[in-house]
């Protein structure tokens, strides 16, 4: 937050100069815009195109331009979803001029963010997306990543669970790694977002306050993505903030207070359900001691662990901003805070948020300086979420408590220290353990666009940026917790720094050749970008403080790279109709050795805008119709270490050291390494129509894409003796990704009172492997993620041929009633034995289709809305039934009483089955993510503009599926542990003045 201080003096002395250079005004334009009913249209554009001047219009619609020559002009005028207007007018004195917009229900000449540029709608050549503010997802939205969720094709965002702040899995088309990130890169105002994990912070982008932001822009194929180059494998996310836009200063204060209730628990036994099969089948002795029976340890009492640990969560989120234009500056201040509680006990997470924005315009406009500095504080308390898996299993007819000296929680005891064997009580793994963190993160830039006086065709763009952070926290569990009986409690703390500076400079000309119905626009740059972490190791301590657990190794560990770019993009136009786009991206990363360090990332794209042709002109059917082609490149080095190409020593903790006399050294233990590490490379080619119809009453595209991925990174198996490992991270693997996108927007009612538009989007979606062996083996496959339970038990598998991560399980056997027989497989291989050769792939948590539709309805000043998705083929495995669902599990061989999840009832298991496909279950789902209802009062004050807005949601509202599971939506495909998503109630006010 240091950087706020530092900058301030800045801040000043540009305020100061913007204010000393204004010049006297002559001549000048004023008037209003209104919108086609007649109302103000606060905020919209206009421009004199001949000087290149332009302003906003204030919250009054009105708008004013001085300092104007005298003469005949063009002005223009647009906003954002109506259609540009341009008018000529002859300036003299003091001349007023009027507008009226109409609504373009496309959306056509929206000016859309592109990489390092804008560019209007119908001349997009890639394929791009884009949510405005005014349709993003309502009610207690915490992470940003939740304001788009269901809204766009091809985009999969899927909640990490319920924790607040615990943020999303970001998928783009599927994703096209195996081992490296499959996350999209994030741009938020011109500045790289790091995704990196910040200690002590539930998710990094639950670090931004959703209320600062303005639009979402997805860039979905390589056209649109390569000129970020390394880091666009997997889309690209720019996102812009909210900037001043009045002339008159507007006050906003938005307030939303949810209260979240837990929507579904695990369907586990109750605890007279424990008791009829503890009398029936606990007459035996768990011990020698023909005494100590199962029965015998049966309690009293009747304890819903999982209402135990959980709760009702109440939160409140509240941001004031004030933004306008004074002296001809655009400016906006806010500050958030958000207060947010958990569904599990003890669960809290708060954050504080600001932001500054300004952008002055010297020398006649010809020097355009956008400074964004953002900053954030959060504090949080996490929950163990150990608890959790612990109420699924702990004995429902024991007591929450009891007289004991491990902090009066009841506990399962042996001999006299708790018995290792069994859960901990849940209720004391939340209340003991005190999970502290506190994050700082501070990021911004400041964009300078300087447009030559001799040639303002041409702008010079410096953009200087940086993203800070640190993430510092504490762990406490007090000596007396059976959590940490062996240690004597716990203490523990952790510190953790990133320092990410950017810089960029690149020039861009563009110019309208009106002689042969040309334009072009060419963008060329440089970019520097310096990243580094820095993790500090602390000693463990018993819960005295002195005493030490374990000992770090090393002090602090710092983690740096380095990447240089040059870039380059040429957009030629004809007619207006025609539109070739070619982009080139040369990157070089200090995360490959020198033979390996460039990569070089191209891709062209061309728009063939047929709607513009004489023969569609005047068409009473279409109105639009746009075809694109496109092909490019793109790299992912993010699954790779910073030195991994690099012959290099770990060395070992206190744990293993060598003793020399009396003195004990420390030792150093070599690490497999490859010095040909690469880029992994995507190939992607798309196609895609635009289309509209009615005049825009209804509007979409249609995208295919197939796209191949070489040298991925993977784990294989090499020969001994060969490196300092027998397994070894190298770039061998090759995967193909396909699919289709549609989506189409409907305006089904538009009157003076009622409107209703309607929007659906889906998704097909294919991933397979084709390659993951340094030498051809169709049947090498290599493990990609386990379960709980057993012993190094792994479910999911990479194979040749299939979706990354099947599940790999054998084939089940049922009895005529449809009852899984215990341990009975089908021989796939026909050998006569049941081994691990009868595994098969059997489904992945991939959907094969994803869909999302929402819903506004509106009449005079109410709206009704709704967001529902689906998804259609995604399996989950059920690690919680194939963990607790079994009859071993309820009598513990350990010598205590175990709870049991319903699922035992359907297989009757007496020991576990992990390997069986019966676990394996359909987790297709349809959901209603929202439903709202608002008020908009408008203007409620007879003098002043004060404006008021009420909106009433709720969130997760219904789950439709047949997975009897907690939740049908889990990234990962494997189900345990989830943190579960809440039903949430939220009462929302917006003011306006």
């Amino acid at each position: 937050m240091k950087v706020f201080y530092l900058l301030k003096p800045c801040l000043l002395l540009l305020i100061v100069f913007v204010t000393l250079t204004a010049q006297a005004q002559t001549s000048s334009l004023t008037g209003t815009v209104l919108d086609e009913t007649g109302l103000p249209l606060p905020g919209a554009s206009i421009q004199i195109k001949s000087i290149n001047k332009s302003t906003t219009t204030d919250a009054s619609g009105k708008y004013r331009l001085s300092g104007l020559p005298n003469g005949a002009t063009t002005v223009i005028a647009s906003y954002i979803g109506y259609t540009s207007l341009s008018q000529e007018v002859t300036i003299s004195g003091s001349t007023v001029l009027n507008l009226s917009l109409k609504p373009d229900a496309q959306n056509l000449n929206e000016v859309v963010v592109i990489g390092y540029g804008t560019q209007q709608k119908k001349d997009l050549t890639g394929s791009i997306a884009t949510v405005s503010a005014k349709d993003f997802q309502k009610g207690a939205i915490t992470s940003p990543d939740q304001l788009i969720q269901g809204k766009v094709a091809g985009v999969n965002i899927v909640s990490n669970g319920g924790q607040p702040g615990g943020g999303s899995t970001i998928r783009i088309r599927g994703g096209a790694s195996l081992n490296a990130s499959n996350d999209p890169l994030v741009v938020i105002d011109g500045v790289p977002f790091s995704g990196n994990t910040i200690g002590n912070a539930p998710s990094p982008l639950a670090l931004i306050n959703p209320n600062d932001i303005e639009t979402f822009t997805i860039l979905k194929d390589a056209n649109a993505t390569a000129i970020y180059g390394s880091r666009a494998s997997n889309g690209v996310v720019l996102i812009t903030t909210k900037k001043g836009a009045s002339i008159a200063p507007e006050i906003n204060f938005n307030t939303n207070n949810s209260y979240e209730t837990i929507a579904k628990t695990v369907d586990v036994l109750s605890a007279d359900q424990i008791r009829a099969y503890v009398n029936q089948y606990g007459n035996k002795s768990y011990d020698d001691n023909p005494a100590h029976t199962y029965k015998a340890l049966l309690g009293n009492a009747n304890t819903d662990w999982q209402d135990e640990i959980y709760r009702n969560a109440f939160s409140t989120d509240n941001t004031l901003s004030i933004g306008g234009i004074f002296k001809n500056v655009p400016y906006r201040v806010s500050a958030g805070y958000l207060d947010k509680q958990g569904l599990l006990i003890t669960d809290k997470f708060e954050r504080a948020t600001g932001t500054f924005n300004i952008a002055p315009r010297l020398f006649k406009d010809h020097l355009k300086i956008d400074l964004s500095l953002k900053g954030s504080l959060t504090e949080a308390r996490f929950a163990n979420e150990g608890a959790r898996a612990a109420a699924i299993q702990f004995d429902p007819t024991q007591p929450v408590y009891a007289d004991n000296q491990f902090g009066d929680y009841f506990e399962w005891i042996k001999g006299a220290v708790p018995n290792p064997n069994a859960p901990r009580n849940p209720v004391a793994l939340a209340r003991l353990r005190n999970n502290m963190g506190k994050t700082e993160r501070s990021f911004g830039n400041a964009r300078f666009d300087y447009s030559f006086h001799f040639l303002p065709e041409l702008h010079a763009n410096l953009n200087l940026g940086y993203d800070v952070s640190k993430g510092s926290g504490r762990i406490f569990v007090p000596a007396y917790a059976a959590q940490n009986a062996s240690t004597a409690g716990f203490q523990g703390q952790s510190l953790a720094t990133q320092n990410n500076k950017i810089s960029e400079f690149y020039f861009n000309y563009a110019k309208d050749i009106t002689s042969i119905k040309s334009r072009i626009d060419a963008t060329a740059g440089y970019g520097y970008y310096d990243n580094s972490t820095t993790t500090h190791n602390f000693a463990d301590y018993k819960a005295d403080g002195t005493s030490i657990i374990v000992k770090p190794v090393v002090p602090f560990n710092v983690e740096r790279e380095k990447l240089l770019s040059y870039y380059g993009r040429l957009i030629y136009t004809y007619a207006d109709n025609y539109i070739l786009s070619a982009t080139m991206r040369a990157d070089g990363s200090s995360r490959f050795s020198e033979s390996n360090r460039w990569g070089y990332f191209p891709s062209v794209g061309f728009t063939w805008r047929a709607i513009g042709e004489d023969f569609m002109k005047d068409s009473k059917v279409f109105s639009d119709l746009k075809f694109r082609l496109s092909y490019g490149e793109t790299g992912n080095k993010d699954g790779i270490g910073n030195y991994n190409y690099m012959s290099k020593y770990f060395r070992n903790n206190n744990q293993g050291q060598y003793q020399l006399g009396d003195t004990f050294y420390d030792y150093y233990t070599p690490a497999a390494y490859e010095p040909d590490l690469k880029w992994e490379t995507t190939t992607s080619y798309n196609a895609g129509l635009d289309y509209g119809f009615f005049k825009g009453r209804v509007y979409g595209s249609v995208d295919v894409y197939y796209k191949k991925t070489k040298d991925l990174l993977s784990t294989v198996d090499i020969s001994s003796g060969t490196n300092y490992n027998n397994r070894l991270l190298t770039n061998v693997g090759n995967m193909d990704v396909r699919g289709l996108e549609a989506s189409i927007n409907v305006a089904l009612i538009e009157s003076e009172h009622t409107n209703w538009d309607l929007g659906i989007n889906m998704a097909y979606n294919k991933r397979e492997v084709t390659n993951l062996s340094l030498n051809p083996d169709p049947n090498f496959i290599i493990d990609a993620g386990g379960i709980t339970g057993g012993t190094g038990i792994n479910i999911k598998y990479n194979a040749i041929n299939q979706v990354p991560g099947s599940f790999y399980v054998k084939k089940q056997i049922y009895n005529e009633s449809g009852m899984p027989l215990e341990g009975v497989y089908a021989d796939l291989d026909g050998n006569g034995v049941i081994n691990d050769k009868d595994q098969y792939f059997y489904h992945s948590p991939d959907p094969k289709f994803t869909f999302g539709f929402n819903s506004a309805f509106s009449y005079k000043k109410w709206t009704l809305s709704t967001v529902m998705r689906a998804n259609i083929g995604n399996y989950i495995y059920d690690n919680v039934s194939s963990n607790f669902g079994v009859r071993s599990n309820i009598l513990s061989p350990s010598g205590l009483i175990n709870n049991a999840n319903s699922d035992i009832y359907q297989t009757n298991f007496t020991n576990n089955q992990y390997l069986s496909d019966y676990y394996v279950k359909n987790a297709s789902f349809l959901k209603m993510d929202n439903a709202g209802l608002a008020f908009d009062a408008g203007k409620i004050s007879r003098r002043g503009n004060t404006r008021l807005r009420v909106s009433a949601n709720v969130q997760n509202v219904f789950v439709w599926t047949k997975y009897k599971g907690l939740d049908p939506e889990i990234s990962s495909g494997i189900d345990y542990n989830l943190y579960p998503r809440p039903r949430t109630y939220t009462l929302g006010l917006n003011v306006g003045f």
